[in-house]
């Protein structure tokens, strides 16, 4: 008799650990998705892969939509399942992807959500002394000054900075690295991180950014960590590190132009991605002419 589903995706999950070494935070997002196919597939007592079919794929789709989950997490989790069956297929578990050829419904483009520059100043002067808070400090420095990503933030080492060039290198998403610079205020910050490092960090410890435990800081931590700065440096909302990732970006944008050296300083494979740097800058241009231009003001009330 087959393999159940449950079998098959703890195989799968195992071949993204061990076959094509992905990152720890991936493999959950393939398990988060997955799962939720396995779930709904137990409450239609589905119990192996090769008795999906499109419609079993379609209705599936429409009870996780119904339940409230957007456009873009359908297609996310749409791709999930692409690369689920068709794994089944190289091994012949499976005879056709039952995935394939299934659209999302389309979620309406949401702008990312930006810090302009004086908020951006407000959340990063940081005070304390104490080597949380110089971590902390250096973080988000670095996240603002680099455009990182949260995933790519958590796991920088020791040897990854260059501070006589200043320049930082960072593994993205497939495992590509590229070089960053970084600015004058994140080399400073990172300096007096290294000096306090030392109270936390174990002689074999590689990691850049370390626990209250020693260990390498989780991107949840990271997360909370940035929370409780929003609320000490009175922001008017709470800042994530994407917020910080998408400031940078925008305020490049801004002041460069260059969309091309934006896309790869984000690394971003597509320049289509980036493109949504595009539409801020231009909001930014509006809001400036409807306040500058004579002709662009609207009459007061009478």
């Amino acid at each position: 008799m087959s393999s159940s589903l449950i079998e098959r995706l703890a195989e799968f999950e195992q071949h993204l650990r061990t076959e094509r070494r992905l990152s720890s935070y991936t493999v959950q997002s393939y398990n988060r998705d997955l799962n939720k196919l396995a779930g709904w597939c137990k409450q239609q007592k589905i119990q192996h892969p090769d008795q999906l079919d499109p419609q079993h794929i379609r209705q599936c789709m429409a009870s996780l939509h119904r339940g409230g989950l957007g456009g873009r997490s359908l297609q996310r989790w749409l791709s999930s399942l692409r690369t689920f069956f068709n794994y089944g297929l190289k091994h012949r578990w499976v005879k056709s992807n039952p995935a394939n050829d299934i659209a999302a419904p389309k979620s309406p483009k949401k702008l990312p959500k930006t810090l302009d520059v004086d908020q951006v100043a407000q959340f990063v002067s940081l005070s304390g002394n104490s080597w949380i808070d110089c971590r902390d400090h250096a973080m988000i420095e670095l996240l603002y000054s680099s455009g990182l990503r949260l995933s790519e933030l958590a796991g920088l080492n020791l040897t990854d900075i260059d501070f006589r060039d200043a320049i930082i290198i960072v593994t993205g998403k497939g495992n590509k690295t590229r070089q960053l610079p970084v600015g004058r205020h994140a080399i400073d910050a990172l300096k007096t991180w290294l000096k306090s490092r030392r109270e936390v960090a174990g002689a074999d410890q590689t990691a850049l950014f370390l626990s209250q435990r020693g260990n390498r800081i989780s991107p949840r931590t990271i997360q909370d960590r940035l929370k409780q700065i929003s609320i000490k440096q009175g922001m008017p909302g709470k800042v994530h590190p994407h917020m910080l990732r998408h400031s940078f970006a925008s305020h490049l944008l801004e002041s460069s132009g260059d969309l091309r050296a934006v896309q790869e300083l984000l690394g971003h494979a597509n320049i289509s991605t980036t493109q949504i740097y595009t539409h801020l800058d231009f909001q930014h241009l509006a809001k400036v002419y409807d306040k500058a231009h004579p002709r662009a003001q609207k009459k007061k009330d009478d």
